[in-house]
This record gives structure tokens, C-alpha cells and sequence, in this order.
């Protein structure tokens, strides 16, 4: 079993990443493949359950305020509305469902009471439940763990140098600060990036290095490839080539061993083979369903024809156990926790 580390090196992880191609796809699948449940994939679906009116000025989000995106504003979903949601999901062969929030910080009111009570309505339907909703605080994170929330989504987006560039209106410590609440909170941590923002190599291998200098490794780590929206700063933003995602999709496997690796955003632009190449780097979780929050995202018929074709199986919910067994987990080292 590979060893699982954090103290990598920028210079280590960099020579990862520039390793020649086939040589690194080689490595990442090796090391995928010591966990014996490598073919399985974890289908996760996400909703918009607080949709526009961000404060946030993210250069890459539709959902900001600021920005003329044609995004709709709409108030905090009801409760029957997301768990219809949860329920098409799951028949669709999710067995997590994320909901997003365009908040730039958690509040406590009565629409944070409605995402407790979302949490622990979808609890009831046997899925994992996972929420992004902006920064958090300590109690409020316990709150979401009380209601049993299993993971809690924020992406560092980039590397700390290349962050004020993409956002302005909260700093890298903030993100830091979130996900330690969260872990403080024993909620399984999801954080990754996107690629393709204009950054430069050496701030894609720097962001992996933040992550995986964690005190653990995040049990998820996405990996999206920038959806250019018209009306963003980032709107005329090329496309990102196949081979830097498989580029960072196998050199997170190799650094982050037994971490989920999410092939996320962008794949509506990616052929079977190219996601074929990606799974085969490492990666062993999609978002699926029509909507990534409010960019489009492959059917789940499409995904349930592309995981028989390349003798995929969809990972079971609560693999790792249910929340409360999940806490007993992660006070374990390290070394035996498995993503």
C-alpha cells in the first residue's frame, strides 16, 4: 500500500506532473489499482438549492451579482422541491447529492434552519449529503455534522499567488479557515480546484501541494475544468486541453493516494475516451445528472452507457460508514483512512 504523505515539495510534485505522459498515467493507474474497489466510481449529484445574487466577485462564477450572466435569481428552494431533486438522483444511480447555496458566508437564520432540515430529510432517503454554502464557523459547521452532513464542499480554486487575480472579496486564509472548521466539526472534507483560469503551471501544482499538506488529505478533491460563461471576466477563456486534466488528475492520485478524485466541471466538452483516459489516471468520482449548479453536465443515461462500456460500477453510499461511524474513522491516522 502506497505510503500516504504530507510534506510533498513544490519541486516533487512538479516533477510528478512533468513526467512524460504515459510514464505518469502508468504511475497514477499502479497506485489507483492497489485499492481493490478501483473500477467503482462515486456518482454524486449537485443542485442549486439558492440560486445568483452572490456578493462574491469570483471571476469565474455566473452567479455573482456583479456580473451580467443571465442567471436568474431565485430564494432558497423548499424542502419537497430537493427532495424530489434527491429522489431523481438517486433512481438515476446517484448515491450523494450535493446542494450549492450563492452565499458568501453561511448566516445563521432561518435559511440556514432549512438547509438543516434539507440535510437531515435527505438523510432519510439512504444518501450521503454534502453542502456547499460558502464560509462557515465553528458552530456552524457543528450544526451540519449534528444534522449529519457527510461532506462539506469549498475549493481553494487556485493556488494562494494566483488567488487575488480570481477573487477579492475573501483571502485564501478564509478557505483555509472553513476547512478547518470543518474537519474540527469530523465532516469528511471536498476540496479541490479548476484549472484553465489563466493560471500558470507552477499555480496548478502549488494548489496541490496546499492540499495535500493538509493535516489529511481531503477524502474529495475535484478537479473541474473552467466552463467559460459569457458576461464573466473569464468568459474568452480557451478550453482546457484533455491532457492537463489528465495531467492533474494523475498527479493528485499519486500525491493523494487513497483520496476520491472528481473528474467535475467540464465534461460536457470531453469525448468517452478523454473521460476514459481520466479514469484510468485516477479519477473515481463524477458529478452526474443535466445541471452542475447552472452549467450544463452529462445525462445520467449517458454516464450509466459510457461506466458499461469501460466496466465501471457506481460506488454504494456510505462506504466508509454513516456519519457518526465516519467520525469514529477519522480519528484514526492517517494512514488508515481511505477517501
Amino acid at each position: 500500500m502506497t505510503e500516504v504523505r504530507n510534506n510533498w515539495t513544490q519541486d516533487e510534485i512538479a516533477e510528478i506532473y512533468h513526467s512524460p505522459l504515459l510514464d505518469l498515467i502508468y504511475r497514477a493507474a499502479t497506485i489507483h489499482r492497489e485499492n481493490k474497489d478501483y473500477s467503482e466510481v462515486q456518482i454524486s449529484s449537485l443542485i442549486s438549492i439558492k440560486t445568483g445574487g452572490c456578493t462574491e466577485d469570483c471571476a469565474y462564477c455566473p452567479q455573482a451579482a456583479r456580473y451580467n450572466t443571465g442567471v436568474e435569481v431565485h430564494a432558497i428552494m423548499p424542502k419537497h422541491e430537493v427532495v424530489a431533486a434527491a429522489e431523481r438522483a438517486k433512481a438515476g444511480g446517484a448515491s450523494r447529492l450535493c446542494m450549492g447555496a450563492a452565499w458568501r458566508e453561511v448566516r445563521d437564520n432561518r435559511d440556514f434552519d432549512k438547509v438543516i432540515d434539507m440535510v437531515k430529510a435527505v438523510n432519510e432517503l439512504d444518501m450521503e449529503v454534502c453542502c456547499t454554502l460558502g464560509m462557515l464557523t465553528e458552530s456552524q459547521a457543528q450544526r451540519l455534522a449534528d444534522a449529519g452532513l457527510y461532506a462539506y464542499n469549498h475549493n481553494l480554486d487556485t493556488s494562494e499567488d494566483d488567488y487575488k487575480r480570481i477573487i477579492t472579496t475573501r483571502t485564501y486564509d478564509d478557505r483555509l479557515k472553513t476547512l478547518e472548521h470543518v474537519r474540527k466539526a469530523k465532516i469528511t472534507v471536498c476540496s479541490g480546484g479548476i484549472i484553465g483560469l489563466g493560471e500558470t503551471v507552477e499555480d496548478r501544482i502549488s494548489m496541490l501541494k496546499t492540499l495535500s499538506n493538509l493535516p489529511k488529505h481531503p477524502e474529495s478533491v475535484p478537479i473541474n475544468a473552467l466552463v467559460p460563461v459569457k458576461g464573466t471576466p473569464l468568459a474568452d477563456q480557451p478550453r482546457v486541453a484533455i491532457w492537463d486534466m489528465v495531467r492533474m488528475i494523475a498527479t493528485a492520485r499519486i500525491i493523494m493516494p487513497r483520496t476520491v478524485v472528481r473528474l467535475s466541471a467540464g465534461r460536457t466538452e470531453m469525448s468517452t475516451l478523454e473521460q476514459a483516459f481520466c479514469f484510468m489516471a485516477g479519477a473515481n468520482s463524477i458529478f452526474a445528472g443535466e445541471k452542475l449548479l447552472t452549467t450544463p453536465n452529462p445525462a445520467f443515461a449517458d454516464d450509466m452507457a459510457m461506466f458499461e462500456l469501460l466496466g465501471l460500477t457506481p460506488r454504494k453510499a456510505f462506504k466508509n460508514g454513516r456519519p457518526n461511524e465516519v467520525k469514529e474513522v477519522k480519528e484514526m491516522s492517517i494512514n488508515e483512512v481511505i477517501g
